[in-house]
């Protein structure tokens, strides 16, 4: 039970810090972040942004 007790707590806290607006822009601003990072270290995703930039570059 007092694990029960723990996690519940636990899930009340997060609704608690979720629900502030500044809290939700932090973590937009982390998530945004953290996804560019994550496209870049993907190998399939950087072959399709350096085709798309090659396409870009013989276009100009």
């Amino acid at each position: 039970m007092a694990l029960l007790d723990s996690a519940l707590y636990a899930f009340v806290t997060m609704n608690g810090i979720a629900t502030s607006p500044v809290v939700l822009v932090v973590l937009a601003f982390i998530g945004a972040y953290l996804g560019v990072r994550v496209v870049e270290v993907i190998p399939f995703t950087r072959r399709i942004i350096e085709r798309r930039e090659a396409q870009a570059a013989e276009r100009e």
